[in-house]
């Protein structure tokens, strides 16, 4: 897991192939204008999935993905999202659903971390996590799906 601001996830380009691209959109775009739903900017290898009203709960299970990377990115409010290492997690609630790429655990996350407005989190499939779990308002935000496989 990777948390930064939204500006300085340039310097993030190197971790991954496709986030050269992702990176272009994220500054040329406004991010507050994009429709909700799910939007492909370069096909099925890099989409977005827009929720601008997200309500944030309690308690949320551990899911992780193997086809995508997540980066989840806060255009307004606070996420606060859970994460635990995926080689922790070893009581499946949900089997994995290919057709979603996602797939639940029990386990509950190791740690919190708030992901503010401006800021953006990235999970990797190695990565467990728990979006929007806490407490607050309606959050704003942005689900980058980043084909995990290059070839």
């Amino acid at each position: 897991m990777l948390l930064c601001a939204i500006s300085d996830f340039k310097h993030q380009r190197a971790l991954h192939p496709r986030f050269a691209a992702l990176a272009r959109f994220l500054e040329q775009t406004k991010l507050r204008d994009l429709p909700p739903g799910r939007t492909a900017i370069e096909g099925e290898d890099l989409l977005v999935i827009v929720d601008p009203a997200a309500t944030p709960r309690l308690e949320a299970p551990l899911e992780a993905h193997r086809t995508y990377i997540d980066v989840q990115v806060v255009v307004s409010g606070t996420d606060t999202m859970g994460w635990a290492p995926l080689s922790a997690c070893g009581t499946v609630t949900q089997p994995y659903d290919p057709d979603k790429d996602i797939i639940f655990f029990a386990e509950k996350p190791l740690s919190f971390v708030p992901v503010p407005q401006g800021h953006l989190a990235i999970f990797f499939p190695e990565d467990a996590h728990a979006p929007l779990t806490g407490m607050g308002g309606p959050v704003h935000k942005l689900v980058f799906k980043v084909r995990a496989a290059t070839v």
